[in-house]
Order: C-alpha cells, then sequence, then structure tokens
C-alpha cells in the first residue's frame, strides 16, 4: 500500500513539474541573446560597484544602455527573464554559458597582466645591470686615477 501511494505521488509531482509555469512570449529574446545582455549586465555591475560615483556623474543607466545596445525594451527583457527563469534548467545553462564567458576574459586578462608585469621586472633588472656596470666602470676609473696620480 506504502508503494502504491509513493508511485501515485511521484506520478502527480512529476506531471505538475512538466506543466509550463510561464506561457512563451511572443517576442522572446534568444538564449545566445540573453546571454550576452546578462554577461553584459554582469560587467556593467561589477564596473558600477567599483566606480559608482563615474557611473553617477556620467548618468549612465546601466539598464537603458542594454536595452539600446540590444535593441529590446524593458517589458521584453522581464518576459524574458521570467520565462527562462520558469524553467530551471535553460536558465542554469544560460548562467553557466555567461560564467564560462566571464572566467575566459578573467584568465585572459591576468595573462596579459602577467606577461606585462614579467616584462616591466625584466627591464627593471636590466636597467639595474646597467647602473651597476656603469658605477663599476666609474669606480675603475677613479681607481685608475689615484693609482697614476700617486
Amino acid at each position: 500500500m506504502k508503494y502504491i501511494v509513493t508511485y501515485i505521488l511521484g506520478f502527480i509531482i512529476l506531471v505538475s513539474c512538466a506543466e509550463k509555469v510561464v506561457d512563451e512570449p511572443e517576442n522572446l529574446i534568444s538564449k545566445e541573446k540573453m546571454t550576452e545582455i546578462l554577461h553584459d549586465l554582469a560587467i556593467l555591475n561589477a564596473a558600477k560597484s567599483g566606480a559608482a560615483r563615474k557611473f553617477e556623474d556620467s548618468g549612465i543607466d546601466i539598464m537603458e544602455f542594454l536595452y539600446t545596445k540590444y535593441d529590446i525594451d524593458s517589458t521584453q527583457f522581464a518576459e524574458s527573464d521570467l520565462y527562462y527563469a520558469s524553467i530551471p534548467l535553460e536558465y542554469q545553462t544560460i548562467y553557466k554559458d555567461v560564467e564560462a564567458r566571464l572566467k575566459r576574459q578573467k584568465d585572459t586578462l591576468e595573462a596579459i597582466g602577467k606577461r606585462l608585469n614579467d616584462s616591466i621586472r625584466e627591464a627593471s633588472i636590466q636597467r639595474n645591470d646597467s647602473l651597476k656596470a656603469i658605477r663599476e666602470q666609474k669606480e675603475g676609473v677613479k681607481k685608475s686615477d689615484t693609482i697614476t696620480s700617486r
């Protein structure tokens, strides 16, 4: 008897999960475009948290900027976001794509920064070696002058 009740409850849960919570909007933003929008949103929000004053002074509204850039409106974005959020696996896929893209960009920037730091370090070592050689050369000249003057 317990097994029958368990199977019936499992079936009911399975059927209820398959039911669409939100209907697909007419002007649905594609997954690829939504990924791009959310990627840009993440970058702009990070930039704003680091330079909030500059964003306020310039009068840039992040969402208005994105709406213009991607030629969408707030309703289309909100409906598409709600639709994808109602399908957790789709939404998770979108966010994993955004996360992977951000990680690739971070790794690229870190590699560029490392190369830059390495080249600066190498230039500094060469400069110090050159200065040391010049000092040693001057000291050698001074010693030879004192020896010849005696």
